[in-house]
């Protein structure tokens, strides 16, 4: 990576109409193989502007312009984020109102980076032409809400307990056991794994490892020690947290929390409630944590 990135990150005024939507606008000058650290969410890349960000794969495999990926993209380490002048509207989707907006289940995304076009047509070519006619991120959020809460409303919803059962999973940071959900929701745990899966993506055991996964990673990148990170979030011990941090980005946990999307991640989608300026830039060099300042709107 060059010694400096500009993020130029901008968050809506207000949250979405649609419960389970969260967006940020991401203006990169010069970004250069960027990882993708996994998250629970399905993950929607809307490009605008005169440059084209590409996602490229372990395999060599490469996807320009909007895309759509299923929960924990870049599992792995294996995708990266590069390209020049790289304008976007990214948006993650709870998995459980997933099905509804894109118009497939996630599990159809079979863990692969798809070309939005393939799923949307016509429409994945007019809402980018529709975000470069404004100058606002007020604005193109406003076009990207409406074009999804049109899309929630005209799409099949999850079963109740599949939903039920993907809320206690993130209300617990990943801590629910699997049998105690299907108990709970009355289905056997053959069923929930099917249903879970087939609606939502990810099999239910996936699911609670990648949302351990982030929040163990967003303390690790707040800069708390990984033994106690480990202790708290759930782990065994601190080399299971090692594992299991290798197995989802291909890199140690050291690593990890230094890494830029990361960095970045608490101004886009701050947790905890904290609420996000509506526009922020962030210098991000390696071996230190980023500044803030703000950008006049």
């Amino acid at each position: 990576m060059h010694d400096a990135v500009v993020w130029d990150v901008a968050c809506p005024r207000r949250p979405s109409r649609v419960a389970g939507v969260t967006m940020a606008g991401f203006r990169v000058r010069d970004l250069d193989a960027l990882r993708m650290v996994p998250h629970p969410a399905v993950t929607l890349l809307l490009e605008f502007g005169a440059g084209t960000p590409v996602l490229d794969d372990a395999a060599g495999r490469q996807q320009r312009g909007s895309v759509v990926a299923g929960p924990g993209l870049g599992s792995g380490g294996a995708v990266r984020a590069r390209g020049e002048n790289v304008e976007c509207v990214q948006v993650r989707l709870s998995p459980v109102i997933a099905r509804a907006v894109l118009g497939v289940s996630p599990a159809d995304l079979d863990g692969a980076v798809v070309a939005l076009e393939d799923l949307w047509g016509r429409e994945a070519s007019r809402i980018r032409e529709q975000l470069g006619d404004v100058s606002s991120w007020q604005d193109r959020f406003a076009l990207v809400d409406a074009l999804l809460a049109h899309r929630h409303g005209a799409g099949p919803p999850v079963e109740p307990e599949v939903a039920w059962a993907w809320h206690r999973i993130v209300g617990s940071r990943g801590l629910a056991r699997v049998d105690g959900l299907a108990a709970e929701v009355g289905w056997s745990r053959k069923r929930l794994w099917s249903r879970f899966r087939s609606q939502l993506g990810l099999p239910p055991k996936r699911a609670v490892k990648l949302v351990r996964f982030d929040h163990a990673a967003h303390r690790l990148v707040a800069g708390e020690g990984a033994a106690r990170v480990a202790a708290d979030a759930g782990y065994a011990d601190q080399s299971h947290l090692h594992r299991d941090v290798m197995a989802f980005t291909g890199a140690t946990p050291a690593t990890v929390a230094g890494e830029p999307f990361l960095a970045v991640d608490d101004i886009a989608w701050p947790s905890r409630g904290t609420p996000a300026m509506p526009h922020l830039s962030r210098d991000l060099r390696l071996g230190r944590r980023p500044e803030t300042g703000r950008l006049p709107l």
